[in-house]
């Protein structure tokens, strides 16, 4: 590129830096609608045509697209406004500039903190268990393009795991402390965090995000109770899409508990005992609650970038 200090710009050069769609990537690559692991649904800069001169407008759209995706990246560039007149050199560092948001984009958003939580729905099972709990809910986005815009600008979508009701006896324990051990699992661009700990962590894919997802559900993670008596219980997450993630506008949340023993030991108190457990040898009712952690327009993005509605897909137990 013969983008230098001293020489005229070029309509082909400007036009690489607002839509080229291979390395160096131009704006409207990683900040519009992009592909795969790029794009943030913004607002595409208008190119030129061939012969035209590069007025301070076209700069200035391109600087002013670049700033606001900076701040909301937390990320520091060189661009500013400009005037007719002003000259080349002191606009050296764009191709830098567009190559660290681009990887900034790519890498989702990783240092953004214009983000807000909204629920994304609650199912509860409408009975205890004594072998398997098993509850789905879905988050659907208006396109995909907003789908990855969203993980791409730093969203994640928060899994929280929970019991119904009270711990009256070691099964309810055993599944409280299971959730509580997940904690909040959240669901990132290119990895999954826990907030939780303790308990036997039988698999965690801690590695990955959304954009290793397909229409295939993968275990995030499981685990295993640590409780004498109740080591064969478990609690496992598992995440989908209802396509390629370049196409997908649905993730679905599972959780899984069970019991395969339907193990009928206890040592909290008998049900006939005034304070005993009313079902020591049930499973408590389980409950599954998510949350959309969705970037905000308040640090540079024209608009929030949300999930358009929830559902829950299923809700069953057995005994």
């Amino acid at each position: 590129m013969a983008y230098s200090a001293g020489d005229p710009i070029l309509d082909d050069e400007y036009n690489i830096f607002v839509a080229s769609t291979s390395d160096p990537f131009g704006y409207n690559h990683f900040a519009g609608t992009g592909a795969t692991t790029f794009g943030l649904n913004q607002a595409s800069i208008a190119t030129v045509s061939a012969g035209d001169a590069i007025a301070a407008s076209n700069w200035n759209a391109l600087f002013t697209g670049i700033d606001n995706i900076a701040n909301h990246l937390n990320r520091s560039v060189t661009s500013s406004s400009v005037s007719a007149g002003d000259t080349i050199a002191i606009r050296s560092a764009l191709v830098a500039d567009l190559a660290n948001l681009a990887a900034d984009v790519v890498a989702g958003g990783v240092n953004v903190t214009a983000v807000a939580d909204r629920a994304a729905g609650t199912s509860t099972n409408g009975a205890t268990y004594n072998v398997s709990s098993t509850i789905e809910r879905s988050i659907t986005f208006a396109n995909n393009a907003t789908m990855r815009a969203f993980f791409n600008a730093g969203g994640s979508i928060k899994i929280d795991p929970g019991i119904s009701g009270t711990t009256d006896g070691d099964k309810d324990t055993v599944f409280n402390d299971l959730a509580n051990a997940v904690g909040v699992l959240e669901i990132k661009a290119h990895a999954t965090t826990r907030s939780g700990s303790g308990e036997t962590e039988t698999s965690f894919d801690n590695g990955n995000g959304f954009h290793d997802l397909d229409a295939s559900y993968d275990s995030k993670i499981k685990l295993t109770s640590d409780n004498s008596g109740y080591t064969s219980n478990t609690m496992e997450i598992f995440a989908k899409l209802d396509a390629a993630v370049g196409s997908a506008v649905v993730i679905t949340i599972k959780m899984v508990c069970t019991d395969p023993n339907n193990d009928d030991t206890f040592t909290s108190g008998n049900p006939t005992t005034p304070g005993g457990a009313a079902n020591p040898n049930e499973c408590p009712a389980m409950v599954l609650a998510l949350t959309a952690s969705e970037p905000t327009a308040a640090q540079g993005l024209a608009a929030a970038i949300q999930f358009a509605s929830n559902a829950e897909v299923s809700n069953s137990v057995a005994n």
